[in-house]
């Protein structure tokens, strides 16, 4: 039996497809476990073995999160320089999973600009060296409402009757 050309064709496809959780660009993280619940923004030319990438994330406690996840062997704790459209301002991070690390204190700033910037870039404040950096913000409004669209508890609405309404009038209808 000789080869079918549509199995060619998958196997081509499939080789051909980019690694999923270093894509280049905004989409949902496909980290195991993650789901639609973080959008992560990645280098240009990201592959598994070399990327830079942001992630915005809902956290289990429902807050916020911005995260750190590169390829660098030293880790992603510790001091950052996060640039957005050529404005530069200091962060640390600390080790934190599922990703390198998470930004602690007042991150607003990085926040806001992620969604509405034009480019980010990520440097060690140690000066070591950096995988590729330049972090496109095309889509990652998108993206990022999208992944804290439900970042918020899921408790169930009662009903609470307003003043001055009577349950039991029913504007005439027949029950």
């Amino acid at each position: 039996m000789g080869s079918h050309p549509a199995q060619a064709l998958i196997v081509a496809l499939a080789l051909c497809l980019p690694a999923a959780a270093q894509e280049a660009g905004w989409h949902y993280s496909p980290l195991p476990g993650e789901g639609d619940r973080a959008a992560l923004g990645c280098a240009l030319n990201s592959t598994p073995a070399v990327h830079a990438c942001l992630a915005v994330r809902c956290e289990d406690d429902f807050s916020t999160g911005v995260h750190i996840h590169t390829s660098r062997p030293q880790g992603d704790a510790g001091g950052w320089a996060i640039t957005v459209d050529k404005e530069t301002r200091s962060f640390i991070a600390e080790a934190a999973e599922p990703y390198g690390a998470r930004l602690t204190g007042d991150f607003s700033w990085v926040l806001h600009n992620l969604a509405h910037g034009a480019v980010a870039y990520l440097a060690p404040e140690d000066g070591s060296s950096m995988p590729a950096n330049h972090i496109p913000l095309d889509g990652s409004l998108y993206a990022i409402n999208a992944a804290l669209a439900f970042c918020a508890p899921r408790v169930p609405v009662e009903p609470k009757p307003d003043d001055g309404v009577d349950p039991s009038n029913s504007n005439g209808e027949e029950q």
